[in-house]
Formats: C-alpha cells, sequence, structure tokens
C-alpha cells in the first residue's frame, strides 16, 4: 500500500503472532527511532508506520506493505 494514500486515524488491519489486529496509524516514521525495545530503521524513501491496536492500544511500528484497509 502505498504510503501516501494513509490517513492518521484510518482503521487497519495486520497480523501480529497473536493473530489479526485492528487499529489505527498514528504517525508516519521517517527516521530511525525506538519503539518500546525494539529499532526501527525508517527513511524517508523506506517509511514505517506506527499503528496502535484497538484491543489492546499497544503499540508497533509496520511497513506500508503490511497493512490492509478494514
Amino acid at each position: 500500500m502505498a504510503t501516501n494514500t494513509l490517513k492518521t486515524a484510518a482503521k487497519f488491519s495486520w497480523n501480529s503472532p497473536q493473530g489479526k489486529v485492528i487499529g489505527s496509524v498514528n504517525k508516519k516514521l521517517i527516521a530511525p527511532t525506538g519503539v518500546k525495545t525494539h529499532h526501527v530503521a525508517a527513511l524517508p524513501e523506506h517509511p514505517q508506520l506506527l499503528v496502535k491496536s484497538d484491543c489492546t492500544g499497544q503499540v508497533a511500528a509496520h511497513k506500508p506493505a503490511t497493512l490492509k484497509r478494514v
């Protein structure tokens, strides 16, 4: 999915080790950063998205291709 078609707070689903998760995009990451204890290697040419689960409230970083609009 192209990052320019993603809107903040739009509903998306993605897969996690616990199964399918539904949540929203909080922020587009374009610089290396940390999320919890994980290093996120985001760059302007390879952005990642900070997503928040509707069920648990947990945040994670994902590549745009892993998200599907709900």
